[in-house]
This record gives structure tokens, sequence and C-alpha cells, in this order.
């Protein structure tokens, strides 16, 4: 879940001290933590303002989406809609805090494939929707914060699309 974890279990599993190396990359991670904690700010208190452009943006690519029989249409369909797209971006900003996809893996990939699935959710629909997430949120951010949280948005991007 985090560097420092892994890398106390890995050498408790190994029966040893940490190596120099492994030290080195739990000072690097925890040096690391203001910016983590800097860019999950910004993700956090813009919520509302990057689900609402994540949506508006996908809906205006896809309008069918929010036509009658389009899976968000009604308030009812379009607010579970935004409820994932926070959703996913909560688990985002897990992955930057931790430094870690496992739980975006964990939480956001392997049951959510099964329960879109299920619902006839279209998952190139929700890779869209990841994908207008993303650009929302890093639109928010400098290039470097951005370059931190970007492979977060990319990993659940990714796993979404080897699901479709």
């Amino acid at each position: 879940m985090s560097v420092v974890r892994d890398l106390l279990l890995q050498a408790d599993d190994q029966l040893r001290y940490p190596s120099t190396g492994e030290l080195r990359s739990m000072v690097e991670f925890l040096s690391g933590g203001e910016r983590r904690l800097a860019v999950v700010r910004v993700l956090t208190e813009n919520e509302k303002k990057i689900v609402d452009e994540a949506a508006k943006q996908l809906f205006t690519r896809q309008p069918d989406y929010v036509a009658p029989g389009g899976n968000a249409y009604g308030q009812k369909q379009r607010a579970q809609c935004l409820r994932d797209y926070s959703w996913y971006l909560r688990l985002v900003t897990y992955g930057v805090l931790a430094a870690s996809t496992e739980l975006i893996q964990k939480i956001g990939l392997e049951g959510a494939r099964e329960m879109y699935n299920s619902l006839g959710v279209p998952m190139p629909g929700m890779v869209e929707a990841m994908r207008t997430m993303r650009d929302a949120a890093l639109a928010l951010l400098s290039s470097e914060d951005g370059a931190l949280a970007g492979p977060y948005f990319d990993y659940l991007i990714q796993g979404m699309q080897t699901s479709t």
C-alpha cells in the first residue's frame, strides 16, 4: 500500500534489515509527502468542479448517454454516474497519497468490471469518462504536480480498457 510498508514487509519476509537502497527509497517516498498532500488537497477541494467538468466534456462528446435510453438519462442515472466519477477521483487520491496503484486495482478495477458489465454500462464510456476526469483534474495542477497525479489516472484508464 505504501513504499515504506512494502519495503519493510519484503525485508521482514527475508529476515533481514532494509538495505541501503531500500532505505533511500523510503527517504525519497517520505520526502515527497508534502507534495503528494498538496496534489491531493487540490483534487479533493475541487472534486465537484472536476466531476462537473468531466461530465460536461463527456456528455458533449457523447450526447446519446444523456438522451432517452442512455445510461445517464434522467436525474437518478446521471447522479449515479457523477457519484461513480467522485468515487474514482477519490481512488486516484489514495494512489497519489500512498504512491501506489494497489487500492485502485483492488477497489476500483477488480469488482467494478463485473458490476458495470452486469448493469450494462458500456466500458468504453467509462474509459472516456475517466479520460475527461483526468483532463479536468490535470488542468487544475501545475505540470509538475500533474506529472505526479497523471499516472494514477492513466493506470485507472488502462485497467478499464483491458476490460472492454
